[in-house]
């Protein structure tokens, strides 16, 4: 694992969420109540991206199938309930699993990653 500097703090003020390219993933930045958060921008269920999921009880939710990911640990605190009925025929179609995160830090008013 290595760290990898990815933006300046200032870049990603409150509330604000960019995605970023290292070691050739997209990884997903969100500063969310002033803790900067990592984590893979592809929904575990079909690939999709999380970019512009909303950010719900520590969780972010995948804007298509509504699957949500803990922003700390990744792990899936909802699986594809959306659409309704079929939601769930839809989740069956791939197991259960989590996103992945990755650590953050800040150090001389960058923002780094741990791939």
């Amino acid at each position: 694992m290595s760290w990898t500097k990815v933006l300046a703090q200032n870049e990603l003020p409150n509330d604000a969420r960019k995605v970023v390219k290292v070691e050739k993933r997209a990884i997903l930045l969100l500063n969310h109540n002033n803790e900067i958060y990592a984590l893979e921008n592809s929904c575990p269920h079909l690939g999709l991206p999380l970019k512009k999921g909303k950010v719900t009880d520590g969780a972010i939710v995948c804007p298509f199938h509504r699957s949500a990911f803990d922003l700390k640990t990744g792990n899936p605190t909802l699986w594809t309930p959306f659409p309704p009925g079929i939601g769930k025929l839809m989740g069956m179609m791939s197991t259960q699993k989590g996103v992945a995160v990755f650590p953050t830090r800040i150090e001389e008013g960058s923002i780094w990653v741990e791939i």
